[in-house]
């Protein structure tokens, strides 16, 4: 059954897909089927810059375990660039809630 849930985050960033690098000013973050991993349910994380077409997309499908472990570690790293002072104050990206 299709869970239907998903939410969209304005973020400021690149990607590299298959043309090179590209600005990503979104992603969309859903807990649904995937495309392509074996799971009934995945984490899917699609980093877009919609203005630039279908081509400026990085997907990619997690297990709730790996989604979990990688939010984890996130927060681990960014704690660490805090503590050593490494961590600028970025503005939000626009559109940001």
């Amino acid at each position: 059954m299709c869970t239907m849930i998903v939410e969209q985050v304005a973020i400021d960033g690149c990607g590299k897909g298959a043309a090179g690098w590209f600005t990503v000013r979104q992603a969309n973050v859903s807990y649904d089927h995937p495309f392509y991993a074996r799971l009934e349910h995945a984490l899917n994380i699609d980093f877009v810059d919609e203005a630039q077409g279908p081509g400026a997309r990085v997907a990619v499908e997690l297990s709730a375990a790996s989604a979990q472990a990688l939010v984890e570690t996130i927060r681990a790293v960014l704690a660490q660039a805090e503590m050593g002072g490494y961590l600028d104050e970025p503005e939000p990206p626009a559109g940001a809630r």
